[in-house]
């Protein structure tokens, strides 16, 4: 019997084809679903239902992220499905800010992936958005790391790279990133732009300086640049997201 079989001959046998739903289900930090081709969900785990400040899946199956959650994130979310879909490709390690049932707003790594129908056409997408936990101080992965961490928050005004704090803790690129992911959960590329989000994020909301002085003190050349990984972070550029807080929308 060719081992590639095996798999469809089980699934034949299957009476509930999603099988992940129950192991999602344990996962508190960890939004999991699956979503037809008009991007409607259809399968959900506990997390989501409680992260949209539901008591049921049942209220979830059948609609869309839009008419779920809140603008500009359910819009947001509804795009990255559609392009997921048309496209074919996989959204992976996606950082992005989400919006929580007691109005809190979090970093997650999102990544959805096309579902193919036999035809090879997609069908449908699957993800998950991981919760980026904060980091244990005192693990010796963090103390390797510290000494370049220190130095890209002393100099968030200048564009730090990779290869200076490469250079700072002491270690090669590749070093340095793969101990970033056991310590943050992001590589060191991730860990520098969530940086800059959440240092224009909190003077966006505590401050009335003009957007290009905000953009310049995150260390970003220009104001275009800035918008748009802001924009590619939260859903919405940063004059929305001022506005979105002054109106308490947010």
């Amino acid at each position: 019997m060719p081992l590639n079989s095996l798999p469809d001959q089980l699934f034949e046998l299957l009476a509930e084809p999603f099988t992940a739903e129950r192991l999602f289900d344990g996962l508190h930090d960890t939004v999991y679903f699956i979503k037809n081709a008009e991007g409607q969900y259809v399968v959900v785990n506990e997390t989501l239902v409680q992260r949209c400040g539901l008591k049921q899946k049942s209220q979830l199956i059948g609609r869309t992220s839009e008419q779920i959650l809140r603008a500009p994130f359910g819009a947001n979310f509804t795009a990255q499905d559609k392009a997921v879909l048309q496209s074919g490709k996989a959204l992976e390690a996606q950082l992005e800010l989400h919006l929580y049932a007691s109005r809190d707003v979090g970093w997650c790594l999102t990544n959805k992936y096309p579902l193919r129908g036999r035809d090879g056409n997609s069908v449908g997408v699957v993800g998950i958005s991981r919760d980026l936990g904060r980091p244990n101080k005192s693990s010796d992965d963090y103390q390797s790391v510290a000494k370049a961490v220190s130095f890209a928050e002393r100099h968030r005004d200048k564009p730090t790279s990779v290869t200076d704090m490469a250079e700072v803790a002491n270690l090669s690129r590749f070093q340095l990133d793969r101990r970033m992911r056991i310590a943050f959960g992001l590589n060191t590329g991730q860990w520098l732009v969530k940086q800059r989000i959440d240092f224009a994020c909190e003077h966006l909301e505590t401050t009335d300086m003009p957007i290009v002085d905000i953009a310049h003190e995150a260390g970003y050349a220009d104001q275009s640049a800035f918008t748009r990984q802001f924009r590619r972070a939260t859903g919405m550029s940063p004059s929305h997201y001022r506005k979105a807080k002054q109106d308490n929308e947010l």
